[in-house]
């Protein structure tokens, strides 16, 4: 009579635990739209600047825009400017991306498939590479730049930013690699199947997940990089966003509200670029911590 008693309220009692807690605890959806909305603040704050007045800013600070005011972003993407220094940070991005991809992939191959003594000593020297902050390598690193004569060029720029790029590359993409069954290997080596065919035809489609991965954070970073473009570019024709947007705030410090949409417009190709990705870069980091 117990045993059933307890078989018949264990369901029931799971029904009503399901109830009340399918939707989670409201502190903590209260904490995470409280958290969601600390950080949404400056952006909003942001965009709807640039739709203001320097009037209205100085009546209200934190006002809605009243009435609506399209001019300042009109006047950004009517000049010149904004388009010359999007296209600088576009060519820093792409160039920066397949650099990483390239060199990454093919770095993480040897490490992960290849045997041979020191693969474990490079590995590791690969993941000191996280603990080597740019800022710490930026006097030295003009001066290599500069030597190399590529100081006021994007090429100055990408190189650099590929290289600080892989030490992050490689750590992802070996545990994708090392997945990698080797009865595959074995399989394409029987059909007569090259080591570099098999890279090729095997190995670059099976760690795509992680090459997407890699090649966004790349990107992505390219595209907010500020410290290296400060240091090694000069010329305006050159200047990337975040170096442009300093430099547009410095030349127009007295027109706020334009300066607001200069940068809204600048935040807005990364912001859309991360949000479609989003859900491919966190597959990739999940498929490498299961590596």
């Amino acid at each position: 009579m117990t045993t059933t008693t307890t078989r018949q309220a264990t369901p029931q009692k799971l029904r009503t635990s399901h109830a009340s807690g399918g939707w989670g605890s409201p502190t903590a959806y209260l904490v995470a739209f409280g958290l969601v909305g600390v950080c949404l603040a400056p952006v909003l704050y942001i965009v709807l600047g640039g739709f203001r007045t320097n009037s209205q800013i100085i009546r209200s600070a934190a006002g809605l825009p009243d009435p609506w005011q399209i001019d300042n972003y009109l006047g950004v993407l009517t000049g010149g400017i904004f388009w010359q220094q999007m296209a600088n940070s576009l060519v820093a991005g792409v160039g920066t991306t397949v650099g990483v991809v390239v060199l990454g992939l093919g770095a993480s191959y040897v490490i992960a498939r290849y045997p041979f003594k020191a693969k474990e000593a490079m590995y590791s020297l690969f993941a000191a590479g996280l603990m080597f902050p740019m800022t710490v390598a930026i006097t030295p690193l003009y001066i290599l730049v500069r030597n190399l004569g590529l100081t006021n060029t994007l090429a100055g720029i990408i190189l650099p930013q590929i290289a600080f790029a892989l030490p992050v590359t490689v750590i992802i993409l070996v545990p994708f690699l090392r997945a990698i069954p080797r009865d595959i290997e074995e399989a394409a080596s029987i059909d007569g199947a090259s080591r570099l065919g098999f890279f090729a035809r095997m190995v670059v489609p099976l760690s795509m997940p992680g090459v997407v991965t890699v090649g966004i954070l790349a990107f992505v970073a390219s595209w907010n990089s500020y410290m290296l473009p400060l240091f090694l570019l000069s010329d305006d024709a050159l200047y990337t966003l975040p170096l442009g947007v300093q430099a547009f705030a410095s030349q127009y410090s007295t027109d706020t509200a334009r300066v607001l949409a200069f940068v809204s417009l600048s935040a807005i190709p990364a912001l859309v670029f991360f949000s479609l990705f989003q859900r491919r870069i966190v597959g990739g980091l999940t498929g490498a911590v299961k590596g």
